[in-house]
């Protein structure tokens, strides 16, 4: 496949890197306007770094767009003459709606939102998916894209906004749930290195559990419960500090706060 990611900062690399590192793409194009600071990335071989997005859209069938909000109409506006009926188009955009890029470049496009999270880098990322209704036609495609580099789901796009809270939010919800197991950790005895250790490894093995069994946590939390031990007597003191209420809670401000970007 002939990738392009228009629009190489942090989420773009992140997808950028999954690919390359799971072989997913014959050729890649990476784009930005001051290309400094990703010329590394020709290092691959089969990468191309350029701050031209036209030269890498008339070169790929697949186009990643990882840019700001604001720039994404005028971008899309500046290079869909060059479009053609073998491309798809993929937005990582927050907030930007199928319509609203149909109303760029038209309906009879393939057309797909996702939103992957930074752990794409690393081969682990939850992305969401959804298409307009040609791009249903090569939803599949996107799918497979992702699968190199972690799970996807299709969902409606009435559900976006909710899954960049729980996916892409999320996982900086996750790092702070490793960072308090770490400095418990050290409070109990571990110097920081071997506390971190420790904490991530747990929660790498707690999901993996999940994933592989398909249980309910409630019946992995049984597993490891016994009557007056000690694991039940910490997760009665977490919830009675409000554990659940106030990630729930987070959550719920999180999506209130993209609610109202959208409005604006």
């Amino acid at each position: 496949m002939k990738i392009a990611i228009i629009g190489a900062g942090n989420l773009g690399l992140s997808i950028a890197k999954g690919i390359l590192n799971s072989n997913g793409a014959t050729s890649m194009y990476l784009t930005k306007r001051n290309v400094r600071s990703i010329s590394e990335y020709e290092k691959y071989g089969n990468v191309t770094v350029t701050p031209d997005n036209r030269e890498a859209v008339a070169k790929c069938d697949i186009l990643i767009f990882a840019v700001q909000p604001g720039h994404f109409a005028s971008i899309l506006e500046s290079v869909k003459d060059l479009f053609t009926d073998n491309h798809v188009i993929i937005s990582t955009i927050t907030g930007f709606e199928l319509n609203r890029i149909e109303d760029v470049i038209g309906t009879d496009r393939y057309i797909i939102r996702s939103m992957p999270n930074t752990a794409i880098s690393v081969g682990e990322s939850m992305t969401c998916i959804c298409s307009n209704e040609k791009g249903k036609k090569r939803i599949e495609l996107a799918k497979a894209i992702f699968n190199r580099m972690g799970h996807s789901m299709e969902i409606p796009e009435s559900q976006m906004q909710a899954a960049t809270v729980i996916c892409a939010s999320g996982i900086a919800f996750w790092m702070r749930l490793i960072r308090a197991t770490t400095q418990g950790a050290i409070q109990l005895g571990f110097d920081a290195r071997e506390a971190q250790e420790l904490a991530m490894h747990t929660c790498n093995g707690a999901a993996k559990l999940l994933i592989e069994s398909g249980n309910h946590p409630e019946e992995e939390i049984d597993r490891v419960t016994t009557p007056m031990g000690c694991t039940i007597q910490g997760l009665n003191e977490m919830e009675h500090q409000g554990l659940s209420s106030s990630l729930i809670q987070g959550i719920v401000a999180s999506y209130d706060k993209i609610t109202e970007f959208k409005k604006r």
